[in-house]
């Protein structure tokens, strides 16, 4: 396995070089992600090899290039800021392949309630995609919000991350993913 300092790595920005992928954790599995981050404001164009790059773009740039992006072969994905509303691209859902769900730091939390109104209230089936400030002790939470894809910080390990998802048996409250909470286990 490579070293976490040979890993390709984005800084919510391009990949250095445009043949090689990020590897990410998908499913509980580690995979290279086909997935291009598209700066704020920036073209499309500029950063793809060819028209069936599949992309994340910001959610202004969805606002303002839909049509456009729509016309790509991959439907693109979108990424969301702590601020940002699900309820601003709730009526796009079926056209978004991913929302990649910005975290800025370790306090914030709001990622997870966004995961959760995707999965539950709307019912999306798409990637949902932990971004920024993401480390192996927050990854079974927030796979129980709903996530199912994260691309770590460049200083954690995947291979020890995957450990993650199976170190929590008992959880105390009901979440996206319908495992039992223990008080609905007493017999």
């Amino acid at each position: 396995m490579a070293k976490n300092s040979s890993r390709p790595f984005i800084a919510l920005g391009l990949h250095h070089s445009r043949s090689v992928y990020m590897q990410i954790i998908r499913n509980r599995r580690i995979s290279e992600s086909q997935w291009r981050h598209v700066p704020e404001g920036a073209l499309v164009d500029e950063h793809c090899t060819n028209p069936g790059d599949a992309v994340i773009v910001a959610l202004a740039d969805w606002r303002q290039k839909k049509a456009e992006l729509l016309r790509r072969i991959t439907p693109p994905g979108v990424r969301l800021v702590a601020g940002d509303a699900i309820d601003d691209i709730a009526d796009d859902l079926n056209s978004i392949a991913l929302v990649a769900l910005e975290f800025a730091s370790v306090t914030e939390g709001r990622g997870y309630t966004q995961a959760r109104v995707l999965r539950e209230r709307y019912g999306y089936q798409g990637e949902i995609r932990a971004i920024g400030d993401v480390s192996r002790d927050r990854l079974a939470f927030m796979e129980r919000c709903g996530f199912d894809a994260y691309e770590l910080r460049q200083d954690c390990d995947l291979q020890d991350a995957l450990k993650a998802f199976s170190e929590i048996s008992l959880v105390y409250q009901s979440a996206a993913d319908e495992q039992p909470a223990i008080a609905s286990q007493r017999v």
